[in-house]
Formats: C-alpha cells, sequence, structure tokens
C-alpha cells in the first residue's frame, strides 16, 4: 500500500519560517506557543465531496476568523482511504511525531471510533464532523472526543419518524456493511417498530467498492415493504436511487428513503432524479441570513466553488469553538490535557453563522436544531444548488438521542 498523500498547510497568526532555518530555542518556542490541527477524512474515495478537501478549506476559514489570539495555528491533512488502519496510523504519527494537537472531519464510522480509542490514550482531541455512528455519544464515548454535526439517532428520528408518519409502516433496509450502516439500520428499525410498523428484511452490501445495487433492490421489492430504507451514504446512496428509478420501483409506489443524503449527493443526482426526496440535515447553505453569509465567505475557495456541506461546516463551527476554548484555557494547558480542553468546551456556549447558537451536552453531543427538507422539482430551483424547501424544524433539545438513553458513562459521573 502507497503512503498517503499528506499536505501541510499553515493558517494562523504569524508568517511561516522553514524550520530548518530557526535556531533551536526560536524553532522551541514557536512549537510550544503552536496548536496543530489534523484534518482526516476521505481525499479520493466515495466521501470526498461532502467532507475530504472542503473540510480543510472550511477549518481554514475558521482559523482565518478565529485571527491574531496571541497563538499560532497549523493546518495539516491527509487521506485516510475510509480505512480504520490507515487513519490510526496516520493519526498516531501526527501525535507523536508531528504534534498534532486536535483532528477534525473524521468521516466513516469504523474510522472515527478507531481515533476515538486513539485520542483518549493520547490525551488529544477528536471533534468529529463526519462520522454518524451515535455510539460516539454513547456507549463508545470519551472524554476527548465531541460528536459535532450529526448522528445516525438523529437521522432515524427525522427522516425515518417522518416516513413512518406519512404511512411508511413496512420497511426494508440495503445497508452498508460497517458499523456507521449498522447504526443507521439499528436506530431507524427502532423507530419503525416503536411507532408500530415493521422491519420485513435487511441485506447488507460490501463496503466500500458496491455500485451494483440491482440485486439489492430486487430483494426489497421481493419483500412487499412499502419503502426501501437506504442505510448507506454518498455514492452508495445516489446509485441506489439511479439504479431504484431505471427499475421503476417507486413508480410501483414503494418510497425510498435516503436516511443519509447531503447537498453533494442531490446535486450528483439531478433535480429530475431527486426530486420529492425527503432527508434531514442540520445545515444548508441557504436556511437563513447567517448560513449564506458564511456560504459567502467560504464558497470561493471550496473544490468547484459548492456550497459547503453539513459534513464541511461542522468542520468550520468545531474548529471555531475549539480555538475559543484554547484561548481561555491558555495554549500550554490546552496542548497537554485534550480532556481539559474538551471540558471547557463543553462549559462554553456554542456560536457561529454555520449552526448559530448551541452547546456541547456531558456526554459530548452537540446540539442544534435539525431541518427535515424536500428535494424541490426542477420548476421550483431557481438557480444552481437551490435544491432544498424546508418541511420541518427539530428543535435542538428534540433532535438528538436523550442523554439518559445513550448509556455514556460520561452523563452518569
Amino acid at each position: 500500500m502507497s503512503q498517503p498523500t499528506r499536505r501541510g498547510i499553515l493558517a494562523g497568526t504569524a508568517a511561516t519560517a522553514a524550520w530548518g532555518a530557526l535556531p533551536y530555542r526560536a524553532a522551541r518556542a514557536q512549537a510550544a506557543n503552536t496548536i496543530k490541527i489534523g484534518v482526516l477524512g476521505d481525499g479520493s474515495g466515495l466521501y470526498r465531496d461532502l467532507g475530504g478537501p472542503g473540510s480543510t478549506v472550511c477549518v481554514r476559514q475558521a482559523v482565518q476568523e478565529f485571527g491574531a489570539q496571541g497563538f499560532n495555528v497549523e493546518v495539516i491533512e491527509a487521506d485516510h482511504q475510509n480505512r480504520p488502519d490507515v487513519g490510526s496510523t496516520i493519526a498516531r504519527q501526527w501525535i507523536d511525531r508531528d504534534g498534532v494537537d486536535m483532528l477534525t472531519d473524521c468521516t466513516t464510522s469504523s474510522v472515527a471510533l478507531a481515533l476515538n480509542q486513539l485520542v483518549r490514550e493520547k490525551n488529544k482531541v477528536m471533534l468529529n464532523s463526519g462520522a454518524a455512528t451515535s455510539d460516539l455519544s454513547g456507549a463508545a464515548c470519551t472524554a476527548n472526543t465531541i460528536h459535532w454535526t450529526y448522528d445516525t439517532w438523529m437521522l432515524a428520528n427525522s427522516t425515518g419518524g417522518a416516513m413512518v408518519r406519512a404511512g411508511g409502516d413496512s420497511w426494508f433496509f440495503i445497508t452498508a456493511d460497517y458499523a456507521f450502516g449498522h447504526a443507521l439500520e439499528r436506530d431507524t428499525a427502532n423507530f419503525v417498530r416503536n411507532a408500530g410498523g415493521r422491519v420485513l428484511g435487511q441485506v447488507r452490501t460490501p463496503f466500500p467498492g458496491t455500485t451494483d445495487f440491482s440485486s439489492f433492490l430486487l430483494q426489497a421489492q421481493a419483500s412487499r415493504a412499502k419503502v426501501i430504507g437506504l442505510a448507506n451514504a454518498a455514492a452508495d446512496t445516489t446509485n441506489c436511487i439511479k439504479q431504484a428509478a431505471e427499475f421503476g420501483l417507486t413508480r410501483r409506489g414503494i418510497k425510498l428513503a435516503g436516511l443519509l443524503v447531503f447537498l453533494s449527493d442531490v446535486h450528483a443526482l439531478g433535480l429530475q432524479t431527486a426530486q420529492g426526496l425527503v432527508l434531514t440535515e442540520t445545515f444548508y447553505w441557504d436556511l437563513n441570513d447567517r448560513t449564506r453569509a458564511f456560504t459567502t465567505r467560504v464558497r470561493p475557495r471550496m473544490p468547484n466553488q459548492a456550497p459547503p456541506t453539513m459534513v464541511q461546516a461542522g468542520c468550520y463551527s468545531a474548529t471555531l469553538h475549539y480555538l475559543k476554548a484554547v484561548k481561555e484555557l491558555g495554549v500550554a494547558a490546552a496542548k497537554a490535557d485534550g480532556a481539559a480542553t474538551v471540558a471547557r468546551m463543553k462549559a462554553m456556549a456554542t456560536e457561529d453563522d454555520a449552526f448559530g447558537p448551541g452547546s456541547v451536552r456531558a456526554d459530548g453531543r452537540k446540539l442544534h436544531p435539525a431541518y427535515l427538507f424536500e428535494v424541490k422539482a426542477p420548476a421550483e430551483s431557481r438557480a444552481a444548488y437551490d435544491y432544498y424547501k424546508l418541511l420541518q424544524t427539530v428543535p435542538a433539545d428534540q433532535a438528538f438521542r436523550p442523554v439518559a438513553d445513550g448509556n455514556c458513562a460520561l452523563a452518569r459521573s
């Protein structure tokens, strides 16, 4: 396996200088006064468009807006290839050799769960924006991790709950066969059953690398379920939706529940195919004046000048709050004790243009509203990326799993 590409990006308060050109004492002093952030995500695979390089752009935007506050901030990035072993190896090298203090993005639940244990071992910080498994603020919670943007319980509660209320009381799941897919299927199935519905079956699809979902869709059709729950994401979801349309499943009255759909997925599908799809996000660029202002600032540097997804916006929001906590705690203390830094973040209210006001619970769950959207028909869209109409807002205190139900040891202490 080839070594993943890595590139360093300095974004902060001081001009850059080559380490080799600095006197030893000056180099040590600069390192001691520098917070290092590692953006570890999918740089080349199916999650690249929803996180990846765009997440790095949004982290750099947060650093820029934080401005000169008496310490330097350095941002580096790498591609974990959606593999826990690769992600853990990179993160361990970053922490042990390069002095990285905080990890963010962390797309792919299997990778995030591995990093979750590593940052606890090393007493560093993970601000997860990309991975979905609700276990990060449940049984797997640690004092060093905050689950920032969304999770499987929230998606099941909003999208799954809406589908059941609309009459979708029998389900068949097409599930990506790794931690994220399992958690999303589990959480949604619980909502379906608790609402009096039935789960008629499920099939697990290999991850990554599956592109032909025809046999799985035919199994779902044969079950006679009213709803096919797509417990997958990104290209897996868009391929399922496209192939379901080719087979005419929706014309036969079967509903597709895209349980995790991003703006980048709708763009890839096109409105002609995606119209009418119901989905949940916690950030949408055109939601209000503040989200539009943030998007205006960051969009010129985004890949293909696309608006940020909720994962990318979450990296911005989490980084900004982290830097505020570092300032309050002091650089030396923040570098020495990741758990103390996370505790300070939990003690502070959150506030930014991407998500507005919010908070972080004892279990590491970041709280903000969730939004149920319907994808517009082509005739309703006024411009590129004008894709959503708001159906429902779930308040922050109702959007995520109750802390008492998560089995997080931190919440019991």
